[in-house]
């Protein structure tokens, strides 16, 4: 990796794409400088749909209905009708906003980029939520630069939820085997060295699953990041219903995520000249 591609890059994913860009009137200097700092922003300002029941919480069908809020254009003025409290400041429970795995990500990663540092959210399945299972998961990256390295931290999992998970391991920095990528999970049920049954969420697993899962990632890797249930294009498709080409297409962008940044200029012209893959117009807010 040349010194002006690690520049292009970085530069890149120092960049919101259209779904996840701050609000203009944000004071972002009173976030705090550090990871650990930023997480409990994050958490503070946000509660897991799936974890409401564990912290005691019991909201209406209307509250539940903030995790399918795509953009922040409408995410953060709903945060602020909640609790007009200045962005450093933790929400009690009730009134932070609902949202799930890609919301932390998101978050955190746009406000690392408000501190300079290149991140970027990253879509797959989770090692640590069930024995024996991948769960359908976010998490993000951002480049440590001291290190030369990508470090994926998952924001969600606060004292609670890592208490009831028997988290042992740095959720900061997570180990590799904790988190696999749609890419890499396509591709080892592809090969037969893992079981597509054990990927997914609830009773929904298997190819058509991961395969959704491996779109968001290289849709995210381009600053795209969809909500984990939109579908359109490829992801739309019944497995049965997808042709030869669809398969070396699926197969080729699971290899281009593996490594992304030895991939970056593939991944993101193949976005820029593919319409299939490209998102619905619809989905982006005005500009």
């Amino acid at each position: 990796m040349t010194t002006s591609n690690r520049e292009e890059i970085t530069s890149f994913y120092l960049q919101s794409g259209p779904l996840c860009k701050l609000p203009v009137d944000l004071d972002l200097s009173l976030l705090p400088n550090d990871i650990p700092g930023l997480v409990r922003v994050v958490q503070g300002l946000l509660i897991h749909v799936f974890w409401l029941e564990r912290y005691g919480l019991k909201l209406l069908p209307a509250r539940k209905d903030e995790v399918n809020l795509r953009d922040f254009d409408k995410k953060f003025p709903k945060l602020f009708t909640l609790d007009d409290s200045p962005i450093h400041i933790s929400r009690e429970m009730e009134k932070r906003l609902v949202g799930n795995c890609r919301d932390f990500s998101n978050f955190l990663a746009a406000f690392l980029k408000s501190k300079g540092v290149p991140s970027r959210a990253r879509c797959g399945f989770g090692a640590y939520f069930a024995p024996g299972t991948y769960e359908d998961h976010w998490v993000t990256e951002y480049w440590n630069a001291a290190e030369e390295r990508w470090v994926m931290v998952d924001a969600q999992l606060d004292d609670l939820q890592k208490k009831t998970l028997k988290i042992n391991f740095n959720t900061l920095d997570l180990p590799s085997y904790q988190f696999v990528t749609g890419g890499k999970a396509w591709l080892l049920c592809r090969a037969g060295q893992a079981d597509p049954e054990k990927f997914g969420i609830f009773k929904m697993r298997g190819m058509d699953f991961i395969r959704g899962d491996l779109i968001r990632d290289f849709l995210a890797l381009n600053n795209h990041e969809i909500l984990p249930w939109d579908v359109y294009g490829l992801i739309s498709k019944h497995g049965s219903q997808l042709s030869a080409e669809d398969i070396s297409l699926l197969d080729h962008i699971a290899g281009l995520t593996l490594q992304p940044d030895e991939s970056f200029t593939e991944i993101t012209s193949l976005y820029k000249s593919n319409k299939e893959l490209q998102i619905p117009a619809a989905w982006l807010p005005l500009q």
